[in-house]
């Protein structure tokens, strides 16, 4: 049996070393360069034996919405277990924001309703004391809560409502938090424009050593402007001292943002092939109009909804107007008509357009019937 589990350790590294963490985090996220790297290098110092045994391994994730927090604690669930349903649990905090919810949390104690159910976070951690554990928004959670995770995080062991103790010291518990998420994305936003300056200047000047987009939050940000905002917000200094990291997401810079828009045009155009034997083009002048939709406090969720409102609506409505023939090529294209100004004289997004590709010829216009208005559809 020792032999056995011997042979089975030495495959698993093997197996890791030819597929290190850190590409597979990469090939299902955009960007976040910084948080990969960091998560990687603590993940591979516990599971090669070079952590302390005594405690859990705990991660804090700053940074806006939709930017690849949760993604991140996933895929690193998915590359420890091979039973991810098992080996991943999420938390959503939002729904511990009052104090009876502790009871929710580890179980309610003997005599109460729900005492034979257990709660949310023990009876999964009974089944897999080495989970990776996600608390998705801890902002939002109680204090009462908070105390309780302070334990878990401290001592590595947890007792439910019923009193048993549950060890879990090899568990791995992620947290994300938005506090400090709007002066992270001020922060990273102004690096990347003093870079993009610095830039233009060298290029002016000839000179070759052009920096790259990747940019680092610097110590000084970190313990100046972030640190006192996390303080204020947990109010207890022991509960941040047991974090091991503090990891920080940053708004995509322009180049991640065409890879989220390409991913979401493949996406689409795989559907319309499986679904409909359509095949979807577009033009390279189209990613730069759906990366301009891009919104800092929504992440790849304003690109994604982008691309719904302005690409998937039309591919809907054409489709239920009959103006699709199966097997046909379908091209997405800039309309130049759609420039100019809208009535408080801003500038207006340029349109797309939907165009039949057909041998031979530049492409047909397809003319899209818009939906009726309510003026359209009221009755006299």
């Amino acid at each position: 049996m020792a032999a056995f589990q011997g042979e089975q350790r030495r495959r698993e590294l093997a197996e890791r070393r030819r597929f290190p963490l850190e590409q597979r985090l990469r090939e299902h996220i955009v960007g976040q360069e910084g948080a990969i790297t960091t998560v990687g290098a603590a993940v591979r110092r516990r599971e090669n034996g070079w952590y302390d045994e005594e405690h859990p391994l705990v991660f804090l994730f700053l940074g806006s919405s939709g930017i690849g927090k949760t993604e991140l604690a996933k895929q690193t669930a998915r590359y420890l277990h091979k039973d991810v349903k098992k080996g991943f649990i999420r938390l959503d905090m939002s729904e511990f924001q009052e104090k009876h919810e502790v009871a929710k949390f580890i179980g309610s104690p003997p005599g109460y309703v729900g005492h034979e159910e257990g709660g949310q976070l023990t009876k999964k951690l009974k089944e897999c004391p080495n989970a990776v554990v996600l608390f998705d928004e801890v902002d939002k959670a109680h204090p009462d809560v908070l105390t309780v995770m302070l334990q878990l995080f401290d001592e590595g062991r947890l007792t439910d409502g019923k009193g048993k103790t549950i060890e879990c010291k090899d568990a791995i518990f992620i947290m994300t938090c938005n506090a400090g998420s709007d002066e992270i994305a001020r922060y990273a936003l102004q690096l990347r424009q003093e870079a993009l300056e610095m830039n233009k200047n060298r290029l002016a000047e000839n000179l070759n050593d052009i920096q790259t987009e990747e940019i680092t939050i610097s110590k000084q940000f970190k313990e100046n402007v972030i640190r006192p905002i996390l303080k204020a917000h947990f109010r207890r200094d022991e509960f941040l001292g047991r974090i091991n990291e503090i990891v920080y997401f940053l708004p995509f810079c322009r180049s991640e943002l065409s890879l989220l828009v390409l991913q979401e045009l493949n996406s689409w155009a795989k559907k319309a092939k499986q679904r409909h034997d359509i095949t979807l083009i577009w033009d390279r002048d189209v990613m730069d109009v759906l990366t301009d939709g891009y919104n800092v406090h929504y992440g790849a969720r304003s690109i994604k909804h982008e691309v719904d409102r302005r690409v998937v609506n039309q591919l809907a409505a054409a489709y239920e107007q009959d103006l699709l023939p199966r097997g046909c090529t379908l091209r997405i294209a800039v309309d130049d008509k759609g420039n100019g100004a809208d009535e408080d004289g801003l500038k207006r997004a340029p349109r797309l357009r939907l165009e039949i590709v057909e041998q031979g010829s530049e492409g047909r216009r397809l003319d899209i019937m818009e939906p009726l208005s309510k003026e359209d559809t009221t009755f006299s």
